[in-house]
C-alpha cells in the first residue's frame, strides 16, 4: 500500500492507495491524520500498518488520485532524515574524484562501518512538487537520488524515495565540511509516498532512473538499479540505531548510484524527477538558497 499526508483545506489527513483506489484514513479514523498516526496504531496493536489500514477501508471514503497529487505533503514526519554515503562503487568513484583527499572515500567503501551522516531536520525537508534548493556560495552542486528507508522506533515500516542534495566544490574542499555540504535550507526531498515494507518485494533489487531538466531540455538522464549497493538496508539500520537514541519517525537515506558528470552544476529553474519502482516518481524544482 501508499501512503500519502495531505493537506485539504488547512487540515491534516492520511490517504491509502491499494491497486487503484485511494482512500481517506482520516474520514475512518479521526485519530489518524499522519502517516506516523498509522505507524504508531499498528505499533500499539502489533500489527502491520498494512493491517490496520485495511481494517478501515470499508468506512473510508475515496479520494480521487488528482485529489492526492495536489494536495501532498512530505510523506513522513521525520523528526530527523540521516543518509549513508559511498554505498555504490561509482558513488565512491565520485567522491574520490570530488575530494582532496580521496583515499578517505576508498577506505569507508571497503569498511565494516558504514558512512553514515545527519542530513536534515522536517523545516530542511521539502516534498513532491516542491522546490529543493542549491547553496550560493557552492559552485559545483548535484541532485543525489536514493532509496529511502521509514523507520518507526527504529523498525523499518516502509520505504520512500529521497533527494540528498549536495554541494559538492564544497565537501570537496574538505571532507570536515561534509555537514555545510549536506545539511541546510531544502537541502533534503522526499516523497512522493511510503510505500509499506510487506509491499517492497526486495529493496535490493528496484530499478531506479533520474532525469534532470534545463528550459525545457533533458540534460542529464541515466538508470541504475538497487542491487549495486554494497551494503543491505538491514546492515544500514543496525549501524543507525547503535548506540543512538533514534526518533520516533525518521529515514534513512541508502546512498546513490546516480552521478551526474563532473561538469555537471544543478542550477535554479531545473527540474529533477527521480524513478523507483513499485514506490513512484519524485519530482522537484530547483531555487538558490
Amino acid at each position: 500500500m501508499r501512503y500519502s499526508q495531505l493537506n485539504l483545506s488547512g487540515n491534516r489527513r492520511v490517504a491509502v492507495t491499494r491497486r487503484s483506489e485511494t482512500y481517506d484514513l482520516t474520514s475512518a479514523d479521526a485519530d489518524l491524520r499522519s502517516f506516523g498516526d498509522v505507524a504508531r496504531a499498528a505499533s500499539a496493536d502489533g500489527e502491520s500498518i498494512d493491517h490496520v489500514a485495511t481494517r478501515l477501508l470499508d468506512e473510508a471514503e475515496t479520494l480521487d488520485p488528482s485529489v492526492v497529487e495536489e494536495n501532498a505533503m512530505v510523506p513522513v514526519d521525520a523528526s530527523e532524515v540521516w543518509a549513508a554515503g559511498v554505498t555504490y562503487e561509482i558513488s565512491e568513484q565520485a567522491r574520490e574524484d570530488e575530494s582532496s583527499m580521496p583515499d578517505i572515500y576508498l577506505d569507508v567503501y571497503d569498511a565494516e562501518r558504514p558512512e553514515l551522516f545527519f542530513k536534515a531536520t522536517p523545516s530542511r525537508t521539502v516534498g513532491n512538487r516542491e522546490p529543493v534548493g542549491v547553496r550560493e556560495d557552492s559552485t559545483w552542486n548535484v541532485p543525489e537520488p536514493e532509496l529511502g528507508i521509514v523507520l518507526h522506533r527504529g523498525e523499518i515500516v516502509g520505504f520512500t524515495i529521497g533527494n540528498d542534495v549536495s554541494s559538492r566544490s564544497i565537501e570537496g574542499a574538505n571532507p570536515l565540511y561534509l555537514p555545510q555540504a549536506k545539511v541546510y535550507d531544502r537541502s533534503c526531498s522526499l516523497g512522493p509516498c511510503v510505500v509499506s515494507r510487506d509491499r517492497v518485494d526486495d529493496p535490493h533489487d528496484l530499478d531506479m532512473e533520474m532525469t534532470i531538466e534545463r528550459d525545457g531540455d533533458v540534460v542529464y538522464e541515466d538508470a541504475t538499479n538497487t542491487s549495486g549497493m554494497v551494503r543491505s538496508c538491514e546492515e544500514l539500520v543496525s549501524y543507525f540505531t547503535r548506540h543512538n537514541a533514534v526518533p520516533e519517525l525518521s529515514v534513512l537515506l541508502t546512498g546513490t548510484s546516480l552521478v551526474p558528470e563532473g561538469s555537471f552544476d544543478l542550477q535554479e529553474g531545473d527540474r529533477v524527477d527521480i524513478t523507483i519502482e513499485e514506490i513512484g516518481t519524485l519530482s522537484n524544482g530547483v531555487v538558490s538558497v
